[in-house]
């Protein structure tokens, strides 16, 4: 099954993300402590992420051509942010650095024999965006919009200017914002965590809970990531069940649903069918867990590739 949308390939851009940055604080324990108790740490590092400005990176590393738009405080970290786009190779020209403000922090500590995760995240309200902040250049000069609705109105915005741009908007949503409603019918391409299609949605049935989503809000594709088991996704009438990759190693997986992301816009943008851009995007998920933070373990096209065979 192809996507519907005819991509301007005379962008500057492949593809343009506004969202949620952060630099984390990754400590790595071999179980994950009880109340009231000490454990020693056997690793711990300080590296960027945050959801759109690693899936920016994701995909550059594959290939594309890559902008983040964005809100940084006026400190060591929102320098940390910044540097880590540029030796990236991701356009930061529309990052806003923003005076007295502290650049959004996580604390993310790992259970080394799982590799799985706890998120604690500091938002400080400075580095919120309003949409008279935004910039109509630096959404419409790129094929594909990205977003994830932090900062609600300023997405909708953003939205309906890459729609009158002719840019489909594909989004990362994993929590439930306020003026949601105004959002998501702007939205061609929804993905969303396992949990929250139902917690949107109101129904526990994951199937049922993409439908609804698709009749609410209308958007063309409605997906779900899965963890291990990999993604679902409603388009069309249909529903697609694409299985997960196991990762060579699965060290942390932070920023899997980033990376997941980061491959659905790659093959959006490479022209591939929709079940050849679930495959690509499981697979740069799955990639994704074999190092430490969101960004480390993102594979270059080629790896990819090989990877998913």
């Amino acid at each position: 099954m192809n996507f519907p949308f005819t991509l301007d390939t005379n962008r500057k851009f492949d593809v343009v993300g506004f969202g949620l940055n952060s630099v984390d604080h990754l400590i790595t324990v071999p179980r994950y402590p009880a109340f009231n108790t000490k454990t020693a740490m056997t690793e711990h590092r300080q590296c960027a992420g945050g959801q759109v400005s690693s899936a920016m990176v994701g995909a550059r590393r594959l290939g594309l051509k890559a902008s983040y738009l964005g809100k940084v405080g006026n400190d060591y970290e929102g320098k940390i942010l910044i540097d880590s786009l540029r030796d990236e190779g991701v356009d930061f020209s529309g990052v806003i650095i923003a005076p007295g403000a502290r650049t959004q922090s996580g604390v993310i500590i790992i259970e080394q024999l799982s590799g799985e995760r706890t998120i604690m995240n500091y938002y400080d309200p400075g580095t919120k965006i309003a949409p008279e902040e935004l910039r109509y250049d630096l959404i419409s000069c790129a094929r594909i919009l990205h977003i994830d609705g932090y900062d609600t109105k300023a997405a909708t915005v953003a939205a309906k200017w890459a729609h009158e741009a002719k840019m489909p908007v594909t989004m990362d949503l994993d929590t439930v914002y306020k003026n949601l409603d105004e959002l998501l019918p702007n939205v061609d391409c929804l993905i969303t965590s396992q949990s929250l299609a139902g917690e949107l949605s109101g129904i526990y049935d994951e199937r049922e809970a993409l439908h609804r989503l698709h009749e609410r809000y209308g958007c063309y594709l409605v997906a779900m990531t899965q963890g291990a088991r990999g993604s679902l996704a409603y388009v069309d009438g249909q529903y697609i069940a694409t299985p997960g990759f196991r990762p060579p190693v699965c060290k942390d997986t932070t920023g899997a649903g980033d990376a997941f992301r980061a491959g659905f816009i790659y093959g959006l943008a490479k022209g591939l069918s929709i079940e050849e851009t679930l495959r690509c995007a499981n697979g740069v998920a799955a990639l994704s867990c074999r190092d430490l933070g969101a960004r480390a373990g993102l594979p270059k096209e080629e790896e990819l590739q090989q990877f998913i065979g």
